[in-house]
């Protein structure tokens, strides 16, 4: 198991790569008024708030597991 922090100066890394890629696969069109046309399809979905997300999903699991378990055990 890896664990490590995800601080800002990460974050900006992966929403970085995250838009290069939804930029090869979409294309890079600007609409007239200005706005990217991606802005609407990761405005509520993103790398890192799905990092997050999971993060909290496991942190629900380690504490459903009984108090004998490694991972509990590591968390208390």
């Amino acid at each position: 198991m890896e664990c490590w922090v995800l601080t800002e100066n990460i974050k900006q890394k992966l929403l970085v790569f995250e838009r290069r890629i939804l930029r090869r696969i979409f294309g890079p069109t600007q609409k007239a008024n200005g706005e990217w046309r991606l802005e609407n399809a990761i405005e509520y979905e993103n790398i890192v708030r799905h990092i997050k997300s999971k993060r909290l999903s496991w942190l629900g699991l380690v504490e459903r597991m009984p108090n004998e378990r490694v991972a509990k055990t590591i968390y208390k």
